[in-house]
């Protein structure tokens, strides 16, 4: 019920797990996420509100769905077999990133400016509707993009952030001790030398 897909979202909803499993499911499913753990996998429960197309359920219960996602990381080559290319996952966490910074919404345009200035302005157009078809991102009735279904299944985002704020940008130039500063003032440029040599 879990690995298989059925309709647009897969995973399985709690009632669907509660209907198969009986009410002691959730136990089944901690024993499931034990036994998943050889493979690198876990059982990741993701709540009704962020999905557009849950309902709650008619017991009052809070409605979950539960998906089975890879627990550890991808290296670049094992990355590339999932069908995405680097510089589109590069977009996709450019997106989550400025998302995440606007504490969960951010204008369409502002998203495409960032990843356009990358890849250019029509790749980024497509590269956003890829995202909202895949789940990734959500619009919601202002027009707003936040964060989707599948972002919060899939991405351990407290990670992504963690390492997009210890990354550096290219060109960032390190501030050098001052001592090191002061032995550079006191050595002739190359300009200088040549001047000099020029003069003799």
């Amino acid at each position: 019920m879990l690995f298989f897909k059925r309709g647009r979202i897969p995973g399985a909803r709690s009632w669907e797990l509660k209907t198969g499993l009986g009410k002691e499911y959730l136990k089944v499913l901690a024993q499931l996420d034990e036994e998943l753990k050889d493979l690198d996998l876990e059982v990741k429960k993701v709540e009704a509100q962020n999905l557009s197309d849950y309902k709650p359920s008619l017991d009052g219960e809070e409605e979950m769905r539960y998906f089975v996602r890879l627990k550890g990381t991808l290296t670049p080559k094992e990355a590339r077999m999932t069908g995405w290319r680097i510089d589109n996952l590069a977009a996709l966490a450019a997106c989550m990133s400025l998302i995440v910074s606007k504490q969960g919404k951010s204008e369409r345009k502002e998203l495409e400016q960032i990843i356009g200035e990358k890849v250019g302005r029509w790749r980024a157009l497509t590269l956003t509707d890829a995202f909202l078809r895949s789940g990734y991102l959500e619009e919601d009735e202002e027009g707003l993009m936040k964060i989707g279904w599948r972002t919060r299944a899939e991405l351990d985002l407290e990670s992504l952030m963690m390492l997009i704020a210890e990354s550096k940008p290219k060109g960032t130039i390190v501030d050098e001790p001052s001592e090191v500063s002061e032995k550079a003032d006191e050595v002739e440029s190359p300009a200088e030398t040549v001047e000099a040599e020029l003069e003799d």
